[in-house]
This record gives structure tokens, C-alpha cells and sequence, in this order.
């Protein structure tokens, strides 16, 4: 089949994802970026300091909002498939299918995790001071300890992951030339 005749097809036929899931991908992306340079910043701040607790507000916002993107996208992948990927090796895309699965968990597991901190201490999770979201467990030593493990080791898989992520992409656009980044961007239309 030519690639004229794939063009002019739904999304799914031409190998690109949905609009919905390019902006729901890049969208989380962005905002991945974000909620990290929100914790360096953050964490780089003494305790007390009123600029650290707005830092803290949007970091914990910021994480909650990549908690319900995230779940939107598992949503909208289950309904919409991803395309295929024509032209790769078997353990190609076989690694594509793990890497993205733990980026999924690692993208629950963060906010989930640092709900987790938030209630273990008893501390309120304001959503841009709009409202607080609810605290649904004890303020335990327990759970702090648990949302701190948890988002400690998660924040070093996502480091490793999205480094994996972005590798991926300059191979598939660098090395092997093959459209594979053209599936998350937008079609281009001939000028």
C-alpha cells in the first residue's frame, strides 16, 4: 500500500496516534518536566521559606494533574489502540510495549506516592488553591514511609526511563529513519 493512499486514512491506518493521545503525550511530557524542576527548586529552598511552601503547592498540584492525565491516557489507549508499528523487529517492539508500561506505573506511582507522603504527615494537598483534595488514610509514620520509599526509587525510574524514552526517539529518528517519531506529532501537510 503506498504511503499516499495511507495518508488519507483514519489515524489508526496511517500508524499515528490519535490527536487525543499526541496532546494527551505531550501534555504529560511537559508537565513531567515541570513537577521535576518544581522539586529541584523545591528541595533546594530551606523549610519555612513561604516561596518553598507555593513551590510545594504546585509541585503536589502539578502531580495531580499528571495523576489524572495518566489515567485519561490509560483510558483513551484501552478505547483507541495504539496503531501498529510496521517495520520493527519483534524485540523492538517488545521493549516499546515494557518501557511504556513502566513509564504508565511510574506516572501513577509518583503522585499516588507523594499522596501518600502528604497523609502519612497529615498535611493538606491544596490543587492550585482551588481546593484541598481529600486525605483518605491515616497520618501515620507508616504511610510516610512507604509514599517516601516509593517515590524515591520512583523518581529514579522515571529519570531512567524517560532517558530511555528519549534515546528511542533519536534512534528511530537519527539511526534508523523510519517515521517513528511521526507517529506522536501532528501530520504535516504538503506547502
Amino acid at each position: 500500500m503506498s504511503t499516499d493512499v495511507i495518508t488519507a486514512a483514519a489515524p489508526e491506518a496511517t500508524g499515528r496516534y490519535t490527536a487525543t493521545a499526541q496532546w494527551l503525550h505531550w501534555v504529560s511530557a511537559a508537565l513531567m518536566l515541570a513537577v521535576l524542576i518544581l522539586a529541584w527548586v523545591m528541595e533546594s529552598l530551606p523549610n519555612g521559606d513561604t516561596v518553598r511552601a507555593t513551590i510545594v503547592m504546585l509541585h503536589k498540584s502539578v502531580g495531580l494533574t499528571i495523576l489524572a492525565l495518566t489515567a485519561a491516557r490509560l483510558v483513551w489507549r484501552a478505547i483507541h489502540p495504539p496503531p501498529p508499528a510496521a517495520r520493527w523487529a519483534a524485540w523492538e517492539s517488545a521493549a516499546a510495549m515494557a518501557s511504556h508500561w513502566l513509564l504508565y506505573l511510574v506516572l501513577l506511582a509518583m503522585p499516588l506516592s507523594g499522596y501518600l507522603m502528604s497523609a502519612g504527615r497529615g498535611r493538606a494537598i491544596p490543587y492550585f488553591g482551588l481546593f484541598e483534595a481529600p486525605l483518605l488514610t491515616p497520618a501515620t509514620d507508616a504511610i510516610w514511609r512507604i509514599g517516601s520509599t516509593v517515590h524515591a526509587v520512583g523518581q529514579w525510574a522515571l529519570y531512567a526511563l524517560v532517558v530511555l524514552h528519549i534515546a528511542a526517539a533519536v534512534w528511530h529518528v537519527a539511526v534508523r529513519r523510519d517515521g517513528t517519531l511521526d507517529r506522536m506529532l501532528p501530520e504535516q501537510t504538503g506547502g
